[in-house]
């Protein structure tokens, strides 16, 4: 028995641009704009948050198998995922397209220009979960991906008995508002950020206090605050763990993602998995780049006992 993890599979292209944007910019020619960066340096990152998640849990034993669409561009990527021991047996490539690609350009202000291109994710409908074998998965997360295909899968979840984990996040402003409700009122649990989950209420109609009565885990993450879970009528504040160093935000939702549901697999109390998925978050924070940080098991039982007491249970991670 698995958790499978749905969602985008990208390549993150990341620029920096050795000036100011707003230098290039003539204010009363913006109807004819026409701009060109000479950047300084390009990195390609691995990324996509179904894999980011994924990476996050094998690095603290977790088997997560991957459920997506990738372009003809993606070999490389699939060998490094297996090699880390994520199971890549259902990303299916689309051999006429890429990868999902996100294109980000930084100036010396910090100010991004930014484009996305959906390559192979808009075919993210051509696999099913159905497509597994009975008994093979035993919880899906359902996060940001092609609309229609996020809706496929809480539509077979629901049909198959699955539990999952909702987490439309970047995608409420883009999905359909029925099928937003759809995918909360059927889930197990429900992710998000706070802004996010303003968002997520005012598109579906449903009030803080439903969605908390309508799903079994509630997980909203709120930045340098930490995060807050409900769960049963309980309430349950997580703090952040101070990072070494700030390098890179990007990515640090999917590995407190990778945490907690690591910690939840085996059976943990919230507050620990809580603090899991904190410690996860902050290796991404100190790294540029989504899959970049790397600790041994046992490195992470040492860091999470200098800011916790986990009473001995994280012992279990090293079995």
């Amino acid at each position: 028995m698995a958790i499978v993890l749905t969602g985008s599979v990208a390549f993150d292209y990341l620029m920096t641009f050795p000036g100011h944007f707003h230098e290039q910019i003539i204010p009363e020619k913006l109807n004819t704009i026409s701009l060109s960066f000479l950047v300084d340096s390009l990195t390609r990152q691995r990324g996509g948050i179904a894999p980011n998640i994924a990476y996050t849990l094998a690095l603290l034993g977790e088997k997560p198998k991957v459920m997506a669409t990738a372009g003809q561009d993606f070999e490389e990527y699939r060998c490094w995922l297996e090699s880390k021991g994520v199971d890549t047996a259902y990303i299916k490539v689309i051999a006429e397209k890429f990868t999902a690609s996100f294109f980000e350009n930084t100036d010396m202000d910090n100010n991004q220009i930014a484009s996305f291109y959906t390559g192979a994710m808009a075919d993210a409908g051509k696999v099913s979960i159905k497509e597994m074998q009975q008994g093979e998965v035993d919880y899906v997360v359902i996060s940001p991906n092609d609309p229609a295909a996020m809706d496929q899968y809480v539509r077979e979840c629901t049909e198959l008995g699955i539990p999952y984990l909702y987490d439309p996040s970047q995608q409420i402003a883009r999905n359909d508002h029925s099928e937003l409700r759809r995918g909360v009122e059927n889930a197990h649990a429900v992710f998000c950020n706070d802004y996010e989950y303003e968002l997520l209420q005012k598109h579906t109609g449903l009030d803080a206090a439903t969605i908390e009565k309508t799903v079994k885990l509630l997980v909203v993450t709120l930045g340098e605050k930490g995060a807050v879970i409900k769960s049963g009528g309980k309430t349950y504040q997580i703090p952040v763990v101070p990072p070494i160093k700030i390098v890179d935000p990007t990515g640090v939702g999917d590995a407190f993602r990778g945490g907690f549901l690591r910690g939840y697999r085996l059976g943990l109390d919230l507050q620990t998995c809580g603090q899991m998925g904190s410690l996860a978050a902050t290796y991404v924070l100190e790294q540029k780049g989504t899959q970049n940080h790397h600790y041994s098991i046992v490195e992470f039982i040492k860091r999470y006992r200098e800011h916790f007491d986990d009473h001995g249970v994280l012992d279990i991670l090293s079995k």
